[in-house]
């Protein structure tokens, strides 16, 4: 039989062999693995935050250029209303005057008018008035 020390040192010497044939073949290789794994994540995360800082400045650039752009339309909107105030007024006094005008003309006409209508009404009144007079009286003068 062979002896407790021989079969001892035979059974340290399997292991010693089995781990190193382990450690070449299995060991190595899935540290190799998990190398390999965390460089692609860690790679991959370092990618993460380089396009997560560039979608941050071009987001703050995008809320820039749209501040900007809101305060252009509304001094552009404040403009154009300002304009169209003026020509609202200008239309108004223009109108106001034609109205004026108009109102004027008519007023003119109308007292024209009336004059007229006096004088012929006291032309016809002296007419009328000798004729009544003539037929009254029952003479011609």
């Amino acid at each position: 039989m062979i002896s407790l020390d021989l079969a001892f040192a035979i059974q340290v010497i399997n292991f010693l062999v089995l781990m190193v044939i382990l450690n070449v073949f299995l060991f190595k290789p899935i540290r190799k693995v998990i190398a390999d794994r965390k460089a692609q994540i860690d790679g991959s995360r370092e990618r993460a935050a380089v396009v997560d800082k560039e979608v941050q400045e071009k987001m703050a650039l995008y809320e820039a250029r749209l501040h900007d752009v809101k305060a252009k339309a509304g001094a552009e909107r404040e403009v154009l209303r300002k304009e169209a105030q003026q020509e609202e007024s200008a239309i108004l006094e223009k109108a106001r005057k034609e109205a004026a005008d108009s109102l004027a003309s008519i007023k003119s006409r109308v007292a024209k008018e009336t004059v007229d209508a006096k004088e012929f009404l006291k032309e016809q009144s002296r007419s009328l008035s000798l004729e009544i007079c003539q037929k009254v009286l029952g003479r011609s003068l």
